[in-house]
């Protein structure tokens, strides 16, 4: 059996070329670059050119662009950072409600500390008002913080019209940008943000790297201390073949994007469309129009379903899917994204998101809609709530995977 991987919104495979372009930095030229002799000058070029190729896919200057362990540090740097530098003037910071843990965990630590913070609500699709979020603003607010795109339902959030509103009322504009970057274009410059979080495992670079564009001239407090790295912004010896890994991904990543759109996108489209018409009583979770959606990213929920019963059924099939999201999935609780848009609590714990990358191809999704119609009907005929005329006698198989004895 073959298995199918479909969870690249929670991690991606390190990219050959990535692998091949770090394997160097581990054993031959192993310097650290805050070292003066050498060795160190061995290892510091390499950090300028993944710099650069980092500035080059995000469109601003390498010298404003950090790099971190992953993206919830530089969440958490962005919006620390600026609620420390900019308490003189606010206490005020408005984000959604649909947003990674990364930023509404950070927000909610700045509550208990006197800070007050706007909660944006979505709608059924998980999109936002403009209206509601450009009235929120008082003359307190410091700060905007937006996701670019939902890492759940793949939702594409107004970037530019919302930075368009913060710089109309001079306030500073945060985007975590990890799920968007690589997949569409993420032009920093265009949409008139001030901060950028990127992840490097999102995009084929290895886990514990990761980078944040700083616009520069941006007033920002520091938020780890101890060595005057990347120009006294961030301590810490630098990750050097984590640094390099994410710069090749990024170059690999501008160069294929939009090969890769085209055929992601007909690749999600071809399994949307396929669920939907042969399975009754499936909710789409984003917005209808495709076009609003990152091209990788199908959420669905399957009435009358747990939903970690499916992966467990997947599972058994080597399919790899997730529920919510990766962040969150020790959880026992229902998504906070399916519960922003209203989505009904038996629904939102049978949401399922499909992930799909490069790598993925049609025969795989055929073999998903071959063998997802009967995974569900089989679950369903375990629910009580459930309404069915003769149910489907289990097999032994069937009760242990749900926990389940004979009588």
């Amino acid at each position: 059996m073959k298995n199918i991987y479909m969870d690249n919104n929670a991690t991606t495979a390190v990219k050959p070329q990535v692998l091949e372009a770090m394997l160097p930095y581990f054993c031959e030229q192993f310097g650290n670059p805050s070292s003066v002799h050498w060795a160190g000058r061995m290892v510091g070029g390499a950090i300028d050119k993944a710099r650069g190729q980092v500035a080059e896919l995000l469109n601003c200057s390498s010298a404003e662009v950090i790099f971190l362990s992953c993206g919830s540090e530089g969440d958490n740097y962005a919006i620390k950072g600026t609620a420390d530098a900019l308490k003189e003037k606010g206490n005020h910071i408005i984000t959604t409600s649909v947003e990674h843990p990364a930023v509404l965990e950070t927000c909610e630590a700045l509550e208990k500390d006197g800070y007050d913070v706007t909660y944006l609500n979505v709608d059924q699709n998980g999109m936002l008002d403009l209206v509601e979020l450009e009235a929120a603003i008082t003359d307190k607010t410091i700060l905007i913080s937006v996701m670019w795109a939902n890492n759940e339902t793949g939702n594409i959030f107004p970037i530019e019209d919302i930075g368009q509103i913060a710089k109309k009322h001079k306030v500073r504009f945060h985007t975590d940008a990890v799920q968007a970057v690589g997949k569409i274009p993420v032009d920093v410059r265009k949409a008139n943000v001030d901060m950028a979080v990127i992840s490097g495992h999102k995009i084929g670079a290895p886990k514990g790297i990761g980078a944040m564009y700083l616009r520069r001239g941006t007033k920002i407090s520091r938020f780890m201390h101890g060595g005057h790295q990347e120009r006294n912004r961030r301590a810490g010896t630098h990750n050097v073949p984590g640094i390099v890994g994410l710069g090749i991904a990024c170059e690999l990543a501008q160069q294929s994007m939009d090969k890769d759109y085209a055929y992601v996108r007909d690749l999600r489209d071809t399994l949307e469309n396929g669920i939907l018409s042969t399975i009754p009583e499936v909710k789409l979770n984003g917005h209808p129009n495709a076009d609003f959606r990152l091209p990788n990213t199908l959420n669905v929920s399957f009435n009358y379903i747990e939903g970690e019963s499916l992966l467990l059924f997947f599972d058994m099939k080597g399919i790899a899917a997730s529920s919510g999201s990766a962040c969150t999935s020790g959880s026992l609780e229902p998504s906070h994204v399916m519960g922003a848009m209203g989505v009904d609590i038996v629904l939102a714990h049978s949401s399922t998101r499909f992930s799909l990358g490069p790598d993925n191809n049609r025969d795989e999704v055929n073999f998903i809609l071959q063998e997802l119609p009967a995974i569900v009907q089989r679950l369903r005929e375990m629910s009580p709530l459930y309404k069915r005329d003769e149910p489907t006698p289990l097999s032994c198989d069937d009760c242990r995977m749900v926990n389940k004895v004979c009588a």
